[in-house]
């Protein structure tokens, strides 16, 4: 009886709901109910993937991704490519976040895709403030909307599993590397509250 009390008390632990955090000048939403934007042109037009910590963190530009359910969570999927300075914190965080921005500030996405963060820091170089969630993923305050993430499942691509030419294609020209997929549960999203899309409090 007691290892039944104790696993019925983890398997509710690990289907709570994620504890709302408030963010000054953000407004919670939900991504299954509230996500407006359509997802098959989400990543296409650009979005900041940023993971680390308070000592250390990098962030960068990315067009590619996946939304939707996965293990009965809503999950996003990013890739990082092999050599990307942005791979080593994503291998060792439990979380990272996803940011878009107002069209104004596109210099941010070009900067963040053609510098690398081995050179120097990206975010000072922008004037950008860099916070941090409950979770301690870092985000920056200048983005429209954040969505937080927590890794559950991370591989790079196999060559061997490749099933048509165009990753093939890809590849043999790509000097960057493999990309590793990571698969995130999305447990925080935000949006500006004067964002032109309007967000609501999380109840």
């Amino acid at each position: 009886m007691k290892k039944l009390c104790i696993l019925a008390s983890l398997l509710l632990t690990l289907h709570a709901p994620a504890r709302a955090q408030e963010i000054q000048g953000y407004a919670q939403f939900d991504v299954t109910s509230e996500f407006a934007d359509n997802a098959f042109q989400w990543f296409r037009d650009a979005a900041l993937l940023a993971a680390g910590d308070s000592l250390k963190h990098n962030a960068m530009t990315i067009g590619w991704g996946g939304i939707g359910t996965l293990w009965g969570r809503p999950s996003l999927t990013v890739y990082v490519a092999e050599r990307r300075h942005t791979k080593q914190f994503m291998d060792k965080a439990g979380f990272f976040t996803v940011m878009t921005f107002a069209v104004k500030d596109s210099k941010i996405l070009e900067y963040m895709g053609t510098k690398s963060g081995r050179d120097g820091d990206k975010a000072k170089a922008l004037g950008l403030h860099t916070a941090y969630t409950d979770n301690g993923t870092p985000y920056y305050t200048e983005a429209e909307m954040i969505v937080e993430c927590r890794t559950m499942y991370a591989a790079p691509f196999d060559p061997d599993a490749f099933r048509s030419d165009v990753p093939r294609r890809m590849y043999s020209r790509f000097p960057a590397g493999l990309h590793t997929m990571y698969i995130g549960e999305v447990v925080n999203a935000w949006k500006k509250v004067n964002s032109a899309t309007p967000a609501h409090n999380a109840d």
